[in-house]
């Protein structure tokens, strides 16, 4: 019995060893186990919290370079409204090909065509010296103006369309070098000139950024100031150029409409001003052709050239008034 009792007691602790063993086994593997899987989370936490971290430093660089850029055509356009014009960035605006001598000998000789006309018709020196510098001055610079003008509402017009181009070929695969090279050779007057001299600069060594600032320059309009902040964006940060260049050809398009709209709605203020404008010289044409003994004194004598003069000065005053109050930039 006491042998059996020693048999027993001896089997109890042996299981009990066993047992004991495979307790602290499990426990240690269960421990290392829950060390691993502790370490793995911490390590994924910590991973996504750098991912998102270093996402968070993308967008606000982004952001900072966007502001700069913002910046940076505000102040170019605030240099822009500042700076008058020089004669040969007016011309070369204007899309003209003569130098600025050729420019001052032609308005030589219309300063002197006026002086001789003025002579000629028996007019005082008061008169004659007006002629002279509306001739030699302002008439050029008035034309030069007028084909400026001109020209920059064309390639206004069909800006948006060459936008509509470049979206194409991006969202196709081709570069955007490619794009501006078809523009370059397909695309209407003036586009298609302004961006050969963009796409030649390129090809001789010169940034995209200095391209476009002078491509500004030759034609300073919101529209491409718009279009080189946004190239120039997307060079620094990346992103969808298709999708940006997309939004703001929709955007020109809106701004294209609401200009006509207010020339529609403005019609009306504009021909009111043409009629009331014309009188004065139609009445005056009109009583000289009739009767010229009762006129001619107007053009002879001092008093009545004075009179003219004061006449013309109010109604060029009163024109521009009307021409502010009719006229709207967006």
């Amino acid at each position: 019995m006491n042998e059996d009792m020693i048999f027993v007691l001896a089997a109890a602790a042996a299981f009990m060893a066993v047992g004991g063993v495979g307790w602290v086994a499990v426990g240690a593997a269960g421990d290392a186990q829950s060390k691993k899987r502790v370490n793995r989370a911490v390590n994924g936490g910590l991973q996504r919290g750098r991912r998102q971290i270093s996402a968070l430093d993308q967008a606000a660089q982004r952001k900072r370079q966007v502001q700069e850029s913002l910046k940076d055509l505000e102040q170019r356009q605030r240099d822009q409204r500042k700076k008058s014009l020089s004669i040969k960035a007016r011309i070369q605006q204007a899309g003209m090909s003569f130098t600025p001598a050729v420019f001052w000998m032609i308005s030589a000789g219309l300063a002197v065509a006026g002086l001789l006309i003025s002579l000629l018709t028996g007019q005082n020196l008061i008169i004659s010296g007006a002629v002279t510098v509306i001739a030699g001055l302002g008439l050029p610079r008035w034309w030069l103006g007028l084909a400026r003008g001109r020209r920059q509402k064309k390639f206004s017009g069909e800006f948006a369309n060459a936008l509509d181009v470049i979206t194409r070929g991006v969202k196709s695969g081709l570069p955007l070098n490619e794009c501006l090279k078809i523009l370059a050779k397909e695309s209407p007057e003036p586009v298609r000139t302004e961006f050969e001299k963009l796409v030649e600069g390129i090809a001789v060594g010169v940034s995209l950024p200095d391209g476009l600032d002078r491509m500004c320059e030759r034609m300073p309009l919101p529209e491409l100031n718009f279009f080189r902040t946004v190239l120039i964006i997307q060079q620094k940060t990346g992103g969808n150029l298709a999708e940006t260049l997309g939004n703001l050809s929709t955007v020109l398009r809106s701004r294209k409409m609401m200009r006509e709209k207010i020339g529609a709605l403005s019609s009306e203020a504009k021909s009111s001003a043409a009629i009331i404008g014309s009188l004065p010289p139609g009445v005056l044409g009109i009583v000289y052709a009739t009767t010229p003994s009762y006129m001619g004194q107007m053009f002879v004598d001092p008093t009545g050239q004075l009179m003219l003069l004061g006449g013309v000065t109010w109604m060029f005053i009163g024109i521009m008034v009307m021409r502010g109050m009719i006229n709207f930039k967006i």
